[in-house]
């Protein structure tokens, strides 16, 4: 079934940003936050705007003012601004990074243990590896060959490409520059309508199966859009505590063990009474497990790449920046590193791959449970970080003179003491990027992240 036609311009234009197709034109700022090559900032505030415009639409009311670009830029690199009693997180593991290959260069990501020692195995190191054993083992390969290695193991690792590069790459998938498709599907339940305010998802139910950036963004919204937003996790795959309490918050978080008969009959139980599913993992995972999407129900879904050779790939920002020419974009032609005129590859100043397709991911969610307290139909959502990236690289209004970013102000963050590891914790956290819904301000999430795992396996209504 061909995608629903929205009547919207995907990437919505703000004031001083004309509208162009897809995207949006940018007029030169003052001010440089997530200053890039790229148009970074005018994606962020884009995206957060959609989500502003869809809880307006849902709930009856004016959308209100544009959304601050400094908040904005505050939640697009909350991972730098977070803070542990005061003190900053290491977002990248020492086997995470880019890495010279034979003929050019790989970029790897292993954060999580076992991403990690599935590298080290593909490789024949040791566990006890160093990153400069690692980066000697990557020297003697191929760049394809790591890659292509890598996605046998299910180990993360791609081959940094330029722009013409991805797009003659299997992974390119059809080429759609749409970040977010959604499609209707043909089975319903009984209509339910969405509360005519300013937080329109009031009464809403989110069964939230994702991790990492893009999928608990999109939740993390929903959830300070009114949502009851109830985070699964498998107990056998712990998250890093800190990326849970820069994204958790507005959530509960419960562990069950799908592969497990009575967790997965719980399971099915909380998605049979369940409005939004949103998931992260690959196509045909949940099904393999046994767990059905019931009618009517809107699932979304997100993930780094588009159906095709690579839809079975894991993927993260960084990994899909790299490999779709983005990370040479941003790159660096100073020579001070590699042969005279060799370009080393960058990064953007924020994993914004990942935040804006949350964003727009949240703002489809809507859109869909509106349309459904219509028709009654459940609808698919479908949120690819490489399509996103594709259309951040169409975008017109490069600088590749740009300053270095400015970092938002300390207005932009918040404080609360909460419980980590059985202590009290002061946590800072970036605000939302939602300042504002309508004329009524929005200065914090409606509670910081409850401690991962500690919530019962229950709607809270």
């Amino acid at each position: 079934m061909p995608a629903e036609p929205s009547g919207r311009a995907l990437l919505p234009g703000r004031p001083g940003v004309g509208t162009v197709g897809e995207v949006s034109t940018p007029t030169p700022r003052p001010d440089g936050y997530l200053a890039a090559t790229l148009p970074v900032l005018d994606l962020a505030v884009s995206s957060v705007r959609a989500v502003q415009e869809a809880a307006a639409r849902a709930g009856g009311y004016d959308v209100g003012p544009a959304p601050d670009p400094e908040r904005v830029a505050a939640a697009f690199t909350s991972d730098r601004l977070l803070r542990l009693d005061g003190e900053p997180v290491d977002g990248f593991a020492p086997m995470s990074g880019f890495f010279r290959a034979a003929d050019g260069w790989v970029r790897t990501h292993a954060n999580y243990p076992h991403h990690r020692a599935r590298l080290l195995d593909l490789l024949g190191l040791p566990g006890n590896a160093s990153r400069d054993d690692l980066a000697a083992r990557l020297e003697e390969r191929t760049a394809q060959d790591v890659e292509d290695a890598a996605a046998e193991a299910g180990a993360v690792a791609v081959r940094v490409r330029t722009e013409d590069g991805w797009d003659a790459a299997p992974g390119r998938g059809a080429g759609s520059a749409d970040p977010v498709r959604t499609r209707a599907r043909d089975d319903a339940a009984a209509h339910r309508p969405l509360a005519r305010a300013r937080r329109p998802l009031d009464g809403v139910r989110v069964l939230d199966l994702t991790r990492v950036i893009a999928g608990p963004v999109a939740t993390r919204t929903l959830a300070l859009l009114g949502a009851d937003v109830l985070r699964v996790d498998p107990p056998h795959l712990p998250e890093i505590g800190w990326q849970h309490l820069d994204s958790g918050q507005g959530k509960r978080s419960t562990l069950l063990d799908l592969r497990d008969r009575g967790d997965l009959d719980r399971a099915q139980e909380l998605l049979d009474a369940a409005d939004v599913l949103v998931t992260g993992y690959r196509p045909g995972s949940l099904e393999r497990l046994g767990l059905r999407t019931p009618p009517g129900v809107v699932r979304a879904r997100v993930a780094a790449w588009d159906d095709g050779p690579w839809q079975d790939r894991r993927g993260f920002d960084s990994i899909v920046q790299a490999a779709t020419g983005i990370a040479l974009v941003e790159g660096s032609r100073d020579g001070t590193d590699g042969p005279p005129g060799s370009v080393t590859p960058g990064a953007l100043p924020a994993q914004a791959l990942d935040h804006a397709t949350g964003y727009l991911v949240t703002a489809a969610v809507v859109d869909a449970l509106a349309d459904r307290a219509t028709d009654g139909r459940g609808r698919d959502v479908d949120g690819v970080l490489a399509r996103t990236a594709t259309a951040l690289l169409a975008a017109p209004g490069r600088d590749p003179a740009h300053a270095p970013p400015t970092p938002p102000g300390a207005h932009c963050v918040v404080g609360h003491d909460v419980s980590v590891d059985g202590r009290t914790t002061t946590v800072t956290t970036a605000r939302p990027a939602l300042d504002h819904l309508g004329d009524e301000a929005v200065d914090d999430h409606p509670a910081p992240a409850h401690a991962w795992g500690s919530d019962p396996p229950a709607w809270r209504r």
